[in-house]
């Protein structure tokens, strides 16, 4: 490798770092034509970094130069940082001769915006295209989407990449227009909708036509950042439910702000990222995703924001002790899911386990649950009658008591700084 080609990488890969949104879980790409590489077979594994890097993937901007100049963004164009671009052959270069060596394992490829969006994508489109087509190169390439990009240059993108990507910045549009007042949440929204559209109808037709090509196979997935503008936990959280319903994305991704400028809108340099608020927002994400809840009960303007000391379904929990506790023998599988330290996993194990005869103590416990949560909201064969009505700030008090966990040493500064 070149000393210019390594100082480019040095660059465009520590620029890159900021963009979390590179997980490739559901592509289902095989190598079926004695080509290198397989999405699917080996399975992608996943290695973060300290910083948030994804390590097993080529993470790379095809360039840091950009025509916006949005205050939270590293690669501003007012920003006073070394610039470069690679070329779309260096592109391709690196991403082989790196996979021949097993460094990675696929290519996560994002850009800043020089000239204009579909210079930028064309750009973009040329380099998947020049590893499917020239190289047969099948392993996974998430492919970011450029803001105001033709409809033909996305298509074509899509028949390449497993996944694509467009990233909604600040969740909410006065967010994104304190900060990146040249942007707006309606240059992203049409993206997304014509790929969701394209993905349906090649769906339609493959049901017709065998052949129909694949077409972004993995889904499409977007990013906010949090922590950078004033939004409360409920409209980030909002925000997220409406992108999920509206484009049917696979995931929307939670970015804490990291200072990088001395800018008077945003947290000073040296404020920690909020990295439990960003854990916490995962885990309202999964809690609706996966255990059915709808985000108004999670989230309302009576409750506007996330607990940072108990997790987001405690907190739900505390908040409707009305519905507990829940008969582990009797309840329907939607409720069980609901008692706080029982996951899917549990949930299922419980239900099968009730079969065989009324459940315990002990045996809940042998079958993964966190008893130290659960055991306040659930009644079991030899649950003993409770004479007094159980009370939400001495159960809390007691989980915690009990509780090790981590994330109460973190200091909270960043969720007191538009207080």
């Amino acid at each position: 490798m070149s000393d210019r080609l390594r100082e480019k990488l040095n660059i465009l890969a520590d620029a890159a770092k900021y963009d979390v949104s590179c997980s490739s879980s559901g592509s289902n790409r095989r190598n079926t034509n004695k080509g290198l590489g397989d999405a699917n077979g080996a399975g992608i594994c996943h290695t973060y970094t300290e910083d948030g890097r994804c390590v097993s993937l080529l993470k790379i901007l095809l360039t840091n130069h950009c025509i916006y100049d949005c205050a939270f963004c590293v690669s501003r164009k007012s920003n006073d940082v070394k610039r470069a671009a690679f070329t779309v052959e260096e592109v391709v270069e690196l991403t082989m001769g790196f996979y021949r060596r097993n460094y990675i394992e696929g290519l996560f490829l994002s850009s800043g915006i020089f000239k204009n969006a579909d210079y930028t994508m064309e750009r973009l489109v040329r380099i998947v295209k020049k590893l499917r087509l020239e190289h047969r190169f099948n392993g996974y390439i998430h492919l970011k989407t450029i803001p105001g990009a033709s409809e033909e240059l996305l298509t074509e993108a899509g028949l390449y990449a497993d996944r694509m990507s467009i990233n909604l910045e600040m969740p909410t549009e006065a967010g994104l227009k304190l900060l990146a007042p040249d942007k707006s949440h309606e240059e992203v929204k049409k993206p997304l909708g014509f790929i969701r559209g394209s993905i349906e109808r090649l769906q339609d037709e493959r049901k017709v036509i065998r052949s129909t090509p694949k077409f972004v196979p993995a889904g499409q997935s977007t990013q906010m950042v949090i922590g950078a503008t004033p939004e409360s936990d409920m409209e980030i959280m909002y925000s997220a439910d409406q992108y999920y319903r509206n484009f049917d994305l696979k995931r929307v991704y939670y970015s804490g702000y990291i200072p990088i400028s001395h800018d008077t809108r945003m947290p000073v340099i040296g404020t920690q990222p909020p990295l439990l608020r960003e854990n916490r927002l995962y885990q309202t994400d999964w809690l609706m995703r996966f255990y059915g809840f709808d985000v108004k009960e999670l989230l309302n303007p009576a409750n506007p924001h996330l607990d940072v000391d108990i997790d987001p379904k405690l907190s739900w929990a505390l908040r409707n002790l009305d519905q507990f506790p829940v008969d582990v023998n009797t309840a329907d599988y939607r409720m069980i899911l609901r008692i706080p330290g029982v996951g899917v996993g549990s949930a299922n194990k419980i239900v099968m386990a009730r079969k065989f005869g009324r459940l315990r103590s002990d045996q809940l416990r042998k079958l993964g649950i966190s008893w130290n949560r659960a055991k306040h909201f659930i009644r079991c064969a030899d649950s003993v009658m409770q004479l007094t009505e159980p009370e939400a700030f001495r159960i809390k008090y007691e989980i915690l008591t009990e509780s090790q966990s981590k994330y109460l040493k973190v200091p909270q500064n960043q969720l007191s700084l538009f207080g």
